[in-house]
């Protein structure tokens, strides 16, 4: 890693002055996003990403979007940021850490495996100033934890964090290779009919306000696919899912449930808000997602992982509350397909 001092001019303090940071081969095939997030640790999310917008993060001194990833030998330019006594970041709460803590179901010297509640974002921002990360690192100061991936908010279940940079890259190399294998259970809306359907339909994010992100399904979209299995069938009211996600896009199950005519129950920006009404009286005040496993070989020795997470309480009690209901013409009316 070498970094140089771009002129401030006047005299400028080490501070205030533009830093040009060139990528290590240790760095290189991280996004652009994560290396700020992890360089300015005492910046708020909502900024570094500013900074990104702006153009004031630049790679080889051309623009970038958060989703660049960087090679060996690029030159990053870091503006100088000053932190506002408002920005000040504070320690996440102690019953938060708790939370956090009690939901740790792997650790070794090399990765932590979540089994993440719902409710809790897996980094702050949008309206929160702490996640996952930010909890793990305020009680871990002395490791370089990262995300290996991401869960939405309300999604429950299997979250990985590494350890160390060595095993982030591996296990990021492993879901470029497909060698990552996560699995999801998630209710659908009416009587799946496809059997087992593998869904091959691009995505792309648009932007919205505050952060608000819609995903669609579009031919310049990037390669996603979900493999869905019925596991339950709850008559034509709804369908208890296996989903399998070789490719790990954002909301990618929602969209494409929702494109195969079988929204998913409590999604609120991709579902049907007369479906999920009809199932609050059997108790779903929540989007039903959980990463149920995750599942990969070790980069080098091969060694099989393996970690699950079962259905958290409040989802199994809406499986066994429409279990017991014997189907009425008035609930099942709509149809998913």
């Amino acid at each position: 890693m070498t970094e140089e001092r771009a002129s401030g001019g006047g005299g400028a303090s080490a501070k205030s002055a533009v830093t040009m940071h060139r990528v290590s081969d240790a760095e290189a095939g991280q996004r652009i996003d994560n290396f700020l997030l992890r360089h300015f640790k005492t910046v708020p999310r909502s900024r570094v990403y500013r900074l990104l917008r702006k153009g004031e993060v630049r790679v080889n001194a051309k623009r970038i979007d958060a989703e660049y990833r960087l090679a060996a030998g690029d030159s990053v330019r870091l503006p100088p940021v000053r932190i506002e006594p408002s920005d000040a970041p504070g320690r996440p709460s102690a019953s938060l850490q708790e939370l956090i803590e009690r939901s740790l179901i792997h650790r070794d010297p090399h990765l932590l495996v979540l089994d993440k509640p719902s409710g809790v974002a897996v980094h702050g921002g949008s309206g929160m100033s702490f996640g996952v990360i930010e909890v793990l690192r305020a009680s871990r100061p002395k490791e370089s934890l990262e995300l290996v991936h991401r869960l939405d908010r309300d999604t429950s279940g299997c979250l990985l964090v590494a350890r160390d940079r060595a095993t982030l890259t591996a296990l990021h190399a492993l879901i470029r290779d497909g060698g990552l294998h996560k699995t999801y259970l998630a209710l659908v809306a009416g009587s799946w009919q496809l059997g087992k359907k593998r869904i091959d339909a691009p995505l792309a994010t648009d932007a919205r306000e505050r952060g608000e992100r819609h995903v669609r399904i579009a031919a310049a979209g990037k390669a996603s696919v979900s493999v869905f299995k019925p596991v339950q069938f709850f008559g034509k009211l709804a369908t208890l899912m296996e989903v399998e996600i070789p490719t790990g896009r954002t909301h990618q199950i929602r969209v494409h449930a929702a494109y195969a005519g079988h929204p998913l129950l409590g999604d609120d920006k991709y579902g049907d808000r007369a479906r999920n009404a009809s199932l609050r009286e059997f108790g779903l005040k929540r989007i039903f997602l959980h990463a149920h496993s995750v599942a990969f070989d070790w980069p080098g020795s091969g060694v099989p992982f393996h970690a699950s997470a079962p259905l958290p309480a409040e989802l199994a009690a809406v499986i066994d509350a429409i279990g017991r209901e014997k189907p009425s013409k008035s609930r099942s009316r709509p149809q998913g397909s």
